[in-house]
């Protein structure tokens, strides 16, 4: 059975402003993470949090990603969906996905 994906924050609707060709390559994507794969093109991104990690997307549009955690048992988490416009990721994507891995981390803990 595939894992649910839970959206943090903006990470929806930023998803939603990539162009037609780079949103349904995310897409795709994701879906072979829902059933357990690996997506295509992706890379750790530990510093965000641990079992963090980035899809990289390129099309005509440019170089688009999408952070995710799929460690956790209950669901894929979208941690943060962004164009990127220079070869290291922005210190300001960065901290966004900080954030949100931070509050999926203390909502869980809450839980248990």
């Amino acid at each position: 059975m595939d894992k649910e994906i839970r959206w943090i924050g903006s990470a929806y609707d930023d998803l939603l402003g990539f162009p037609a060709k780079a949103r349904q390559q995310a897409g795709f994507q994701l879906g072979k993470i829902q059933a357990g794969l690996e997506p295509e093109d992706w890379k750790p991104f530990d510093e965000v949090g641990a079992g963090t990690r980035e899809i990289r997307l390129r099309d005509a549009d440019g170089a688009f990603r999408v952070m995710y955690v799929a460690k956790f048992a209950e669901a894929v988490y979208v941690l943060h969906c962004f164009q990127k416009k220079t070869q290291a990721t922005s210190l300001k994507d960065k901290r966004i996905a900080e954030a949100r891995y931070r509050a999926i981390v203390n909502a869980r803990k809450r839980k248990s």
